[in-house]
This record gives C-alpha cells, sequence and structure tokens, in this order.
C-alpha cells in the first residue's frame, strides 16, 4: 500500500505530552494512508511505550539532536510526503487534509508549511508567536516567499528532500530545511492551517526566551554551526514541565557573556575596516592641505 504522508516526532522524555499529539493524529479527517513514526532520541522515560501502546512505529536513534532525529525518523519513514510534527503539540482534525490540498495546487510545490500557536504559557507568549506568524503570512502575500518556518508543521516530498545537516541543533530542522527545499520548487504558506503547541518554554520568562533562547540557542547556534560545519553551540536544555522557574543567575551571566561576545565578533571587522579608512582620510587631508592657506 502506497502511504500519501508519514509524520515524524522526535522525542526525548516526552511522556506527558506524546500521547495526546498522537491521539490528535489519529483523529485526522484525511481519508487517505497515513503512518505516524516517533523517534526515540535516548529517552528515559515512557515515550517509546506509549506510542508503542497507541499502535505507532517507534525507531531508535542514539545520537543526541533533533536534526538526527529528524534525519532518522524521515529515511525509515515511506509515505511520499514527510511532515515534521512535534510531541508537544495537537494537530487540527483537518490538518491533514489542508496539507493534502496545498500540494495538490501545482506539481512544482515540494514544501507545504504553516503556522504555530500557542495553546497555554503567558500572554505574551502567545502575542510573541501571531505577531511573528502575522508578519510571515503578510510578506508571503505580498511577495511569495516564506521566510520562517516552525518544525511543528512542515511537509515536503521525500523525492526532492536533501537531507538534514546533523550538525544543526535548533533551527536547523526548520531555517536549513528551508533554505534547501526552495532550492528544489515552490514553497507554499498556509496561515488557516495551524498547529497548537505546548507554552511551557514561556514559562522560563522572556529574557530567558529572548536572550538564551532565541539569540544563543538559535539563531547564533545556526549561524555559528553551519558556518563551523559542527556543533560549537549545543541544544538548549531542554523542558520538560510548565512549571515556572527562574533561570539560575550563572547561565543568565553565561548568556549575556555569550551575547556580548557574539556582537563583538561580529562587528571587529567592520570596526576595523571603519578605524582604517578614518586614518586613511586624515592623512590624506594631512598631506594635501596647505596650512599656511587655512583663514582663521
Amino acid at each position: 500500500m502506497t502511504l500519501r504522508f508519514s509524520v515524524v516526532i522526535p522525542c526525548y522524555n516526552e511522556a506527558g505530552y506524546v500521547g495526546e499529539a498522537i491521539r490528535s493524529l489519529q483523529r485526522q479527517d484525511f481519508d487517505g494512508a497515513y503512518e505516524i513514526v516517533v523517534v526515540d532520541n535516548n529517552c528515559t522515560d515512557d515515550t517509546a511505550q506509549i506510542a508503542r501502546d497507541l499502535g505507532v512505529r517507534v525507531v531508535t536513534e542514539a545520537a543526541p539532536g533533533v536534526c538526527n532525529a529528524r534525519e532518522a525518523g524521515t529515511v525509515a519513514s515511506r509515505g511520499e510526503i514527510v511532515i515534521s510534527a512535534d510531541a508537544d503539540t495537537t494537530y487540527p482534525p483537518d490538518w491533514l487534509s489542508k496539507i493534502d490540498r496545498g500540494f495538490r495546487s501545482g506539481d512544482d510545490v515540494v514544501l507545504v508549511v504553516g503556522p504555530c500557536r500557542y495553546a497555554d504559557g503567558p500572554r505574551w507568549g502567545r502575542i510573541f508567536a501571531r505577531s511573528l506568524f502575522g508578519a510571515v503570512h503578510g510578506i508571503y502575500r505580498a511577495t511569495g516567499r516564506t521566510l520562517y518556518v516552525t518544525a511543528t508543521n512542515i511537509a515536503f516530498r521525500r523525492d526532492r528532500w536533501t537531507g538534514y545537516d546533523v550538525h544543526l541543533t535548533q533551527g536547523g530542522d526548520e531555517l536549513d530545511l528551508l533554505r534547501r527545499m526552495r532550492h528544489e520548487g515552490r514553497v507554499v504558506y498556509d496561515h488557516t492551517n495551524p498547529t497548537f503547541t505546548s507554552g511551557r518554554r514561556f514559562t522560563r520568562g522572556f529574557f530567558y526566551n529572548v536572550v538564551v533562547c532565541l539569540f544563543v540557542f538559535y539563531l547564533s547556534a545556526y549561524a555559528l554551526n553551519r558556518v563551523t560545519g559542527r556543533r560549537v553551540i549545543g541544544s538548549a536544555p531542554a523542558f520538560r514541565d510548565s512549571r515556572r522557574r527562574r533561570p539560575s543567575g550563572r547561565l543568565r551571566l553565561a548568556a549575556a557573556g555569550l551575547v556580548a561576545t557574539l556582537v563583538l565578533f561580529a562587528f571587529q571587522q567592520p570596526r576595523a575596516y571603519l578605524a582604517e579608512k578614518a586614518g586613511n582620510a586624515v592623512s590624506y587631508v594631512q598631506q594635501h592641505t596647505d596650512l599656511d592657506d587655512i583663514r582663521w
């Protein structure tokens, strides 16, 4: 039997969430054939057993990291179209049907993506997500380009997939996958087909999420790891509950120091360039100006 979709869910200790994620995928109104593949990425809790009890296939990947897990799940899957999903996310009943509609809109479509909304957590986090994907939607409507995707809601054609870069961590299964698939064909962004994910990350506070998670473990890690071809910055600490906890002072200080170092590194060459040009300009003026001609 030919499978239309393979939904791949990487997991590291997601026993508290994975069951509801799987059940929401099993309640889809899509009438074609699809499978759910859970990737056990060194779980030490009951994640894998919960998935098996719900009747889905479980594969194991010992190398830690979300890109390693998604790579293993994609290779093991059998569907024509592979869908990146998350264990802490639930999916509306028509989610797969809308993805199918996106691919049937043209033979040149290689990637169908949608927004993510947060089902809980602080209000600022929910506003942030709606604002982010509102901007993504606006740019897509104006230019036809999708600038950002969420790994909870990405579907791609298997025969146009070129693999995940397993040297990457956060961002590797989103920004890098989007970059690669753009070269293969057209990307469709469907703003009417959201997923609903846990806001547990936002309970650590605005500073932690913006400075530590976004700038250090996401943007900086993606840039440095991709440029160097190795994991200079690893994955962010795992979140496995929604209890509000403040990051330690040591972690906050380390994050601030890393951000400051990255900023200085990024602007080191431009600053040297400007200093050099300024010195050249002063020398030029001194050499070509006759001080006797200057009237005071």
